[in-house]
């Protein structure tokens, strides 16, 4: 189980709260480096000071020696430490702040102090951008100044002191520090020991989400039997990331969503994260694909990019070029963002309108078959084999078009001896492309022909469909395998 350490620099800091083991003064950790460092991995210090060589910097100093995960981190405190290495990363902020403050009961224009506690503040306008200020500079009480000159403009970003709180600020404190790291209060309902915490992003909301409630709570079910406690989160819960040793991402993924903020954050934070930032960047993206794919002379359909105002581009491939052909805009998923044009005209036609949305298009050649394959592969494994057929009446898995809304077509999931050798040895060494993630790599077949059609990061695993053949035991290979890494990470072993 995750273990906690709030470091304060005296006790008199901590008499306004609840007593706690897991509080002790900055001497103490300093100075017993056997004792404070069992099973730790979260640090949070509160010590008066992060000036450069006094104790509250050597804490955090010796917390990431020591390898835990400390709030604030070193670079948070010298990125705090001189305007001129913050004011950057708060220029883009500025623009909101005219709008932001008049909302407030703020109106008059004399300079005034927010104090931001783990990301949370008492001015509802402001909490937004107490946030995102909290974001880029993670420290337990953040203080923002605001000053008025022709507009308003935040001055100063600062590292606050638990001991210069006043008795409605250390409500406030006390309230936040409980959402960041609840663990430490709360008194679990029965003794169980766990090794790691893991968090599950998901989006209760979204509408096709990588994976259903059933598998979601599988995966539970299986990191709880090797000593992984799994949690359900949402995007809500960002600012918790540190509380937890490895991410799962169950959500549908994005380079300009958060799910790849999360994935960011994860890494930087340490956690083993699947999938991590730079699987969803390469995997999110077609044209990257295509590029990658062509380079490693791996089998795909005939493939052509179709670039904005290359008019020459253009009539080439409407003069040369064999129809129909699939169009794809370069970040669709879900069978979104991909259409069957039938002629020059309709290519003509759509690729205006796809222009609006990108300055390439991708254009593959149409290869009907009954299925696809989805081979997935995690730590470049195959671990398990599906078939995807084609929605009835239409030439792809998922149609958006019908009465009813989205439908799709049928599954068969098979044992991974069962699948053909050039198919399993395609998706294998599409996988090492990537990374070591966990991917979905998609393969037609038609007779001897094997080509590759796509690799997704966060594949579905749905119950009743990728799981069908395996079972449970699908679930519990990818808790091995996380498992596996916080095991080497623990132990420094790559």
């Amino acid at each position: 189980m995750t273990n906690h350490l709030i470091i304060i620099e005296n006790k008199e800091d901590w008499a306004p709260y609840f007593p706690s083991v897991q509080v002790i003064t900055v001497d103490e950790y300093l100075q017993n480096p056997t004792q404070t460092s069992r099973s730790v991995s979260q640090v949070i210090n509160l010590c008066h000071s992060l000036d450069y060589l006094s104790p509250g910097y050597y804490c955090s100093m010796v917390s990431e020696a020591r390898g835990h995960k400390v709030i604030p981190g070193l670079r948070t405190i010298n990125d705090l430490s001189r305007k001129s290495l913050y004011a950057y990363d708060i220029t883009e902020l500025a623009p909101q702040l005219d709008k932001l403050i008049s909302a407030t009961d703020n109106s008059d224009k004399r300079p005034f102090l927010v104090k931001v506690f783990f990301g949370y503040c008492d001015i509802k306008p402001l909490q937004k951008l107490a946030r995102q200020i909290y974001e880029q500079f993670p420290c337990p009480i953040v203080e923002i100044e605001f000053s008025h000159k022709d507009h308003w403009q935040i001055s100063t970003v600062k590292a606050g002191a638990i001991n210069k709180l006043n008795d409605v600020e250390q409500d406030s404190f006390a309230n936040a520090l409980d959402n960041f790291d609840r663990k430490l209060w709360r008194k679990p309902s029965k003794k169980r020991s766990f090794r790691y915490d893991m968090a599950i992003l998901h989006n209760p909301e979204e509408a096709m989400p990588p994976s259903d409630a059933t598998a979601l709570k599988r995966f539970i079910q299986s990191g709880r039997r090797i000593g992984i406690d799994v949690e359900l989160i949402t995007p809500k819960d960002y600012n918790r990331l540190a509380e937890y040793d490895a991410l799962f991402i169950r959500e549908t993924t994005a380079t300009n969503n958060h799910t790849y903020k999360f994935a960011r954050r994860a890494e930087r934070e340490g956690l083993v994260v699947i999938d991590d930032p730079t699987s969803i960047i390469r995997c999110t993206n077609k044209i990257y694909l295509m590029e990658l794919l062509v380079a490693n002379k791996l089998p795909m359909p005939d493939s052509y990019l179709l670039y904005r105002n290359d008019n020459a581009g253009m009539d080439r491939i409407c003069n040369d070029v064999a129809f129909p052909l699939v169009m794809k805009i370069p970040d669709g998923a879900f069978s979104r963002g991909i259409i069957k044009v039938n002629s020059a005209e309709e290519l003509r036609l759509h690729a205006a309108e796809y222009f609006q949305q990108s300055a390439i298009v991708l254009l593959q050649e149409f290869m009907y078959t009954d299925y696809d394959w989805r081979i997935g592969v995690f730590n470049n494994k195959p671990i398990f084999a599906c078939q995807y057929f084609m929605s009835k009446g239409h030439w792809q898995i998922y149609n958006h078009n019908t009465s009813k809304g989205t439908a799709s077509g049928n599954s068969a999931a098979f044992s991974l001896s069962d699948v053909p050798e050039k198919v399993l040895k395609v998706a294998t060494k599409a996988a090492r492309l990537v990374g070591d993630g966990l991917y979905g790599i998609d393969i037609k077949q038609s007779g001897d022909r094997v080509v590759l059609i796509e690799i997704n990061d966060n594949p579905n695993i749905d119950s009743g469909v990728e799981d069908a053949h395996l079972g449970v035991a699908l679930y519990d290979d990818i808790m091995r395998e996380f498992l596996r890494r916080l095991d080497s990470q623990k132990s420094g072993i790559r």
